[in-house]
Parts: structure tokens; sequence; C-alpha cells
């Protein structure tokens, strides 16, 4: 009898799972496997919030499979320990599991295969990781030449999708640990599940894929799918979800929109091809001038903007919620990496950090590759001249100032003419809303126009000195 280890990473799903489909193929016993990885979730960057939305979709895997008379087999410690001694308790033959491009796991990937069977099969792209090239075999640095690379290729078809197995086979009989429980709660914007990321799909496509293209910058989200922790996790196949969304391409009403979101599927895609090709990145800026150069930008700076206090309210409400609900727009996103980067001058490797321990969609390679794109620093990056002014993002972004009014309670009575730059109100004005600037809502931490002026002398400075 051959037995199988389905070894579960960030393919947390039945539906169109091609580890799983590869798995089913040899597999008259079939063992479902995680690995409670103490590198990634008691690391550097680990997140208690990230780790809670994990715990309770374990919790939603382990019953889907055991109403198809299978279960989840958990055990906590290095992977390139658990799977030699889970191999060798089964008498598993071979260990599948989904291919993943960031440098850990690359590695421990290498260190497990050193010890056991182990296939990879691609599924967490629409693409195999590495195999969208220039001419020249080099992979691409530029998102619209990679765009257009990858039409020139077969598109993911409906009739690719796989189905969620009805049944699975029997288990072995092996220990299993419990699911941990977690010292924080799953964000409530967030249902943990398979079933939860597959409904707020068909919702976002029937209700907001039409207008996502004028909606999708708004700052509380309204506009866009919520669909990234999903994704992270592999709730949800990006290649089920690229083919429901393509299906709108031929309705008028809705092609603009869904032509827009599948513009940020690719840009997805761009930024796990290019993790994977350029490991690095993660750690070292991609534009060589900034390798090595010293940031002046402070500490008090760089904690004021995680703590929400730098007297902008746009930044601060953003970081605000991404510190309460693990999530904030990809407007607000972009706003506040910007503000940190260029407007205080830190380290975007600071931002990314940060970032990667809140966010319950902390995923590597776009968290690196936005930071890398808002910094200037990257491949295929914004202009360094170019630099978001907080004060008109929110006037665009949030017209009626709910969102920022929902985060920054303090600013709730402030006349909608100074909401987004409260400094600016007289005097009697502050003591008639109750928000008195340096008291109840710090003032600005820097001069918008000086602070501009600073940043284009120093990226043009750090240009020129290695020209």
């Amino acid at each position: 009898m051959t037995t199988v280890v389905w070894w579960v990473r960030r393919d947390l799903r039945l539906h169109d799972n091609q580890a799983l489909a590869a798995a089913l193929t040899r597999a008259r016993e079939l063992v479902p496997l995680f690995v409670l990885d103490p590198a990634l979730l008691a690391g550097p960057t680990s997140s208690q919030r990230r780790n809670a939305f994990l715990f309770a979709a374990l919790r939603s895997l382990d019953a889907a499979l055991r109403w198809r008379d299978s279960r989840l087999i958990v055990r906590a410690g290095r992977p390139e320990q658990v799977l030699p001694a889970v191999v060798r308790e089964s008498g598993a033959t071979l260990v599948m599991a989904e291919a993943d491009g960031s440098p850990y796991a690359r590695r421990r990937d290498e260190a497990v295969a050193r010890s056991v069977p182990l296939q990879l099969v691609e599924g967490s792209t629409l693409r195999p990781l590495g195999s969208i090239r220039a001419p020249t075999g080099e992979p691409y640095r530029v998102y619209s030449q990679f765009r257009r690379a990858w039409f020139r290729l077969p598109i993911p078809s409906p009739q690719d999708i796989l189905p969620a197995p009805p049944r699975l086979p029997p288990v072995p009989r092996l220990a299993s640990e419990p699911i941990p429980e977690a010292p924080l709660a799953v964000p409530e914007r967030f249902a943990p599940s398979e079933d939860a990321a597959r409904q707020r799909l068909q919702h976002f496509l029937a209700q907001g894929l039409a207008s996502y293209h004028l909606r999708r910058n708004a700052l509380d989200g309204s506009g866009s799918s919520q669909l990234s922790p999903y994704f992270r996790f592999g709730l949800l196949s990006v290649r089920e979800a690229w083919c429901a969304a393509a299906r709108y391409l031929d309705e008028p009403d809705a092609a603009a929109g869904a032509r827009a979101w599948l513009d940020e599927l690719l840009w997805r895609e761009f930024y796990q091809h290019l993790l994977a090709a350029w490991p690095e990145s993660a750690r070292m800026s991609m534009q060589p001038e900034f390798r090595d150069v010293a940031w002046p930008g402070s500490n008090d700076a760089l904690v004021r903007w995680q703590e929400g206090r730098t007297g902008f309210p746009v930044v601060d409400a953003a970081m605000r919620q991404l510190v309460s609900e693990g999530w904030m727009s990809n407007r607000a996103r972009m706003i506040v990496a910007s503000f940190l980067s260029k407007l205080l001058l830190v380290d975007w490797r600071e931002g990314e950090r940060f970032f990667r321990r809140e966010l319950v969609d902390g995923d590597l390679a776009a968290n690196v590759g936005g930071w890398q794109w808002s910094a200037g620093t990257g491949t295929d990056a914004a202009p360094y001249f170019r630099i978001f002014n907080p004060v008109l993002q929110g006037e665009q972004h949030d017209p009626n100032g709910s969102w920022v009014r929902t985060w920054l309670p303090e600013l709730a009575n402030v006349p909608r003419e100074y909401l987004f730059a409260p400094w600016r109100m007289p005097i009697e004005v502050q003591l008639r809303s109750g928000c008195r600037i340096g008291h109840n809502y710090p003032a600005p931490i820097v001069e918008y126009e000086s602070a501009r002026a600073r940043a284009l002398e120093w990226f043009r400075s750090v240009r020129q000195a290695q020209s």
C-alpha cells in the first residue's frame, strides 16, 4: 500500500490544490501534515495576529478533512526533523508539497529533501516560479515587460481548476499534537476558512468588481477585494480567482473593473517571481546605489510612525488600523510607506519588518516588493520624486472623512475643512472641537514641503555619489 505525506504549508485548501491532487494520484493512504515550525511562528518577524488566523484556518481545514474521512496531523518542530519522523512512522514513500519561492522556504525544503523523498508542485502562483524570462534567459525586472511576456503564454482556463475531492484516502495511525490557541483573537474582518474565502471572492465579483477601477483607492478598503490573507495562506487558489474574474472581461459594465483587478493579481505574481529570482531583495535594496547608504531618519521618527503619532491624520489612521486589525488598504500602505521612507527618510527595511510583524497577510514577496516600490529602491519602483502628500491623499480617498474619524476619535469633531491638516485650525476652532494640537493630537512631525525638499536632495545626492 502506497502512503504519501501531503505536507501542507501555505495551501490550506481542498479546491484547486495541485499538490493535493498530485498526492492523490499516488496514495492509497494519505497523511495531511502541518508542521508548527518555530522559525515561522516565533521568529523575529512572526505575528501573533497572523498566527491566530493560521491556527483558526488549520482547525477549519481539519474539519473539512474529517468530513471527507481524513484528518490533519499536526507536529511541532523543525521540518527537517519532523518530516523524517513522520515518514518513518507512517511508512510513506513520498512527500508532496506546494512549492514556495521565499528564501527561508527554499532553504527549509533543501534541508528536508536531504532526508526524505520530497516532490514540490507549483500552485501558489499563476505560472511556475522562474518560468517567465526575457529572451536572454534572465528573469524580468520591469513589471510591464513581465506582463507582456505573461500574456504571450496560454492563459489559465476554467477547465484547469481542480474540484475538491469528495473523499480522501485513510490516514494511518499517527499521533497528532493539538493546534495551539493564540493569545490574540482572529481579526473580525477575516473569517479564517476556505469557505469564507470562496464566499468573499463571489461577493466581490458580484458587488465590487465592476466598480473596482473606480473605488479601489478608497482608504477604508471598501472598494477592494480584501482577499490578501486568503491568498497569503492559500485558502483561495489564485488560479481559481483569476479564472472567476476573467469571465467578466466580456461584460461591458464590468470589463474595466475586471481588467484592473486582474492587473493587481499580476503585480502579486511579479513580486513572487522577483523574490524567487533575487532572494537577496528581502534584505537589500535592488538598486545598488541604495545598498550601503545610511538612511538619515531617526528612531524617534520610526516609533512615532509605528504608533500613529505623526500628526498627519491619514498616516496615523492607517497605522492605528494596522496595529488594531492587522490590515490596511493598499492605498494606505503606499501612503505610509512613502511617508516613512521619503518624508522621514527612514530605511524602508524598518517599515517592511514592522508591516510583516503586524499584517495578517504579511507575505514576504508582496511586502518587500511594495516597500521597495514605494521607497524608490526597487527594480521597477516609483521614481524618487514621487512623494505622496498625505493631506491630498485624504481629501481624495476619504472624502467625507469617515475612515479617519473611525481610527482617530480625537478628531471626531474637527470640521471637515481641517480634518486632514488639523494643525491649520485656529485656536478657537481647536477649543470648540475639543482637539488642541500638541495636546489631544500631535503636531505634525515634519512640514510637508520642507521634508519633501530634503528627501529630493538626499535621493539626488545618493544617486550622484554612485554615478
